[in-house]
Order: structure tokens, then sequence, then C-alpha cells
């Protein structure tokens, strides 16, 4: 039961709701614990996303690799964020992206059927989805911004200040590709920056 607790205190704080004693039965009912080794796929460009996953241990990559085989990172997910390419996994097409386990993982997966019939029609989850939905749209739109008008300096130090356990707990040439920087222009910034 234990490694389902940080999903119940997810929701609940970001739902503002409680969950009650069924609910969280439901819950440990349909999320199925999952372990993913450190370099293994939790998702692969052209599979369709069948799952959602919760990350209770470890961290991963999402990225796309282009046609000469450079990777370009969209997201690094840690502890307490979700595992997913929502497109996919609401719209059930092909996935444009890959996702890579960077640690060894351990995460609570659901399918988009069993989210549906299960999980949404529980308050708690329902307004947490929200709030997520509204995050999501909030930091997407940011990081477009920031990678349209923003110099390699500006968005080094927003990710400073939104994720500061990123750059202790991340290679440096995944935080440079994440900035959409060389690793040798980061590697500048963050000399500059810590005169």
């Amino acid at each position: 039961m234990h490694n389902y607790q940080a999903l119940f205190d997810y929701v609940q704080n970001l739902s503002g709701k409680t969950l009650s004693a069924d609910d969280k039965q439901i819950f440990t009912t349909h999320f199925k614990p999952k372990r993913i080794r450190k370099r293994q796929y939790f998702l692969q460009e052209g599979d369709v996303c069948k799952y959602t996953g919760f990350i209770v241990k470890g961290a991963a990559k999402t990225f796309t690799v282009d046609e000469k085989g450079h990777e370009h990172i969209l997201k690094l997910s840690v502890e307490n964020w979700w595992l997913t390419d929502f497109e996919s996994f609401y719209k059930l097409t092909p996935s444009r992206f890959n996702i890579e386990a960077l640690e060894d993982m351990e995460i609570l997966q659901i399918t988009h059927g069993l989210v549906e019939e299960f999980i949404k029609p529980i308050p708690a989850f329902s307004a947490m989805q929200n709030v997520l939905s509204q995050n999501n749209t909030i930091a997407t739109h940011k990081r477009m911004q920031s990678s349209i008008s923003q110099t390699g300096e500006e968005r080094f130090q927003e990710l400073v200040n939104d994720y500061p356990h990123f750059i202790k707990r991340f290679p440096q040439n995944l935080i440079a590709s994440y900035l959409g920087l060389t690793p040798e222009t980061l590697s500048r910034i963050r000399k500059n920056s810590l005169k």
C-alpha cells in the first residue's frame, strides 16, 4: 500500500479535495505498480501511448530524434510527475515521442479505459486533472515563449528558478538539450552565473 501514498497525497494536494477510503481502494485496484530500469523505454516513437504513469521514484526524459540522429529533449520528469504523451494517450494515435528512464524507476500506471471508467468519476481526481491541465498549458506556453524570445542565459536562469533540483540531478548535456543550447554554451553560462 505504501507506494500509493505519494499518489494519494499528490491528488489531494493538487485538487484540494480529500480521497475517501473507497476512492483509495479504486486507485489501488486500477493503478498497477511497475518498475522500469534505467535506459528502458516507457514509450517509443510510433507506438500508441497505452498508459499514463505516476512517478513514485526515479526520473525520465521525453524526447524526439531528428533525421541526423540528434536528441531534442522536450521534458524532464521526476517524482510526482506524470509520464505520458497526452495526445497519443487520449486520441490513441501513434506517438511522436520517446520516453526513456534516466534512473531506475517505480511508477504506478493505468490505461486510458480504466481512467475513463473508474478514476475520472472520483471528484478529487477530476479536480486534479483540471489543475494539471491548466498547469501544463501554462508551462507549455512559457516554454514556447522562452525558446522564441529569451537568451540562453535567461532560459538557464528560469530553469534554476523553477526547477533548481534539475541542475543537480541531470547531466549537463541533458540540461543543454532541454534548454536548446550546446553543452559548451551551457558550460559558459553556468561559469558566468557563478561569478
